[in-house]
């Protein structure tokens, strides 16, 4: 009984480190593809691994800065300017302050005002 309690154990802590790896990733790769500002790769990963912008964007950090901000800091304009169309507007004017680039500032201002 003791070694099926410990093979279950041990088969949880396996998934549970599989998949925090595979977050870790998956963020790191969104990362590269932001700072290079390869859009259609970026396009390409999220539609390969099922994901979408609106539902990863506050989990997903680079160097502490949300994905917006980071494409901001490293002037990737047709990334930052992605992010920006697929997310919410209540969610793109929460991230107005956080935004460094005044080419993603005004492309937010856009989002915004419709």
């Amino acid at each position: 009984m003791k070694n099926i309690f410990l093979m279950i154990t041990v088969a949880i802590l396996a998934s549970t480190y599989s998949e925090k790896s595979q977050a870790q990733n998956i963020a790191k790769s969104l990362c590269e593809y932001v700072s290079a500002d390869d859009k259609s790769r970026l396009r390409s990963f999220l539609k390969t691994n099922k994901l979408k912008i609106r539902n990863i964007f506050d989990d997903v950090k680079c160097n502490g800065q949300n994905l917006v901000a980071f494409a901001g800091t490293n002037n990737a304009l047709k990334t930052g300017s992605l992010m920006l169309a697929k997310l919410p507007k209540s969610r793109v004017e929460d991230l107005l302050t956080t935004i460094t680039s005044p080419e993603l500032s005004a492309a937010a201002q856009k989002r915004i005002n419709g």
